[in-house]
Order: C-alpha cells, then structure tokens, then sequence
C-alpha cells in the first residue's frame, strides 16, 4: 500500500536541479540536499569556507522547514556531504551542535565526496517529523 505523498511548496533557494524541496509521507518529511547559495542572491558567489557555507545551508534549510511550519528541532536525521573531508570534518562538528537544543542533536551521517553543484564545499539534506 503506497503512503499519500505531498510535494510541498517551500521557501528556500533556487533548486539547482528540477526536485521538490520537500515531500512529506506519513508525516516525515524529506528535504533535499541544500547547497550555500543565498537565496536573496542565486547568483552571487558563495560564501568562502566551510564555516559560512555551513551556516548558509543550515539557514536554507530553517528557511524551507520554516515555510512548511517546522523547525530545526524537527529534524530526525541530516546527512552531510563534504568535498574536502579531512580538511572540513572538525570544523563541521564544532558548529554542529550550535544549531540545535543542547542535548538533542539529530542522528547523522557524514561523507566525503568528490564534487557538488555549484562548487560547493558542503550539501546537507535531512529527514524531518512531524509532531
């Protein structure tokens, strides 16, 4: 038996790709990956490092959950793509935690890659729940 499926219109950044920002099935809710571009600025250059693009993303990402009435609390599990793995991996983990109740970080997987559009340093997509 196949679960209802809402495409769901969100803010956020120009989709670099033809996806939905979010779908929601049975609650959950399953963000794509997020790249650092301002939304405000599609165009403009990304921000440099991964400490800003990270925060971009993260604010892209409170931005789509925000328009459909989430939050960042909501999240139940991110996964985060890195380009430069061993470079970023520390740096990553020491602004993580910052973006969520002490205590109550989401479950989380993190990988390397070789490339993301647009250049980008970093992509985080999540899965988030519905109350």
């Amino acid at each position: 038996m196949a679960l209802p499926v809402h495409h769901l219109l969100a803010a956020g950044p120009r989709p670099v790709a033809p996806f939905s920002h979010a779908v929601e099935a049975d609650g959950f809710v399953f963000v794509t990956g997020q790249m650092p571009t301002d939304p405000a600025a599609p165009d403009a250059p990304l921000p440099a490092g991964i400490e800003a693009q990270t925060r971009r993303v993260m604010e892209n990402l409170r931005l789509i959950l925000g328009g459909i009435g989430l939050g960042l609390e909501h999240i139940v599990m991110a996964r985060i793509y890195l380009t430069e793995f061993n470079r970023d991996y520390a740096a990553l983990n020491a602004l993580w935690p910052g973006f969520f109740e002490p205590g109550k970080l989401p479950a989380r997987t993190t990988v390397g890659v070789t490339a993301l559009a647009v250049g980008a340093l970093v992509e985080i997509d999540l899965i988030a729940r519905r109350p």
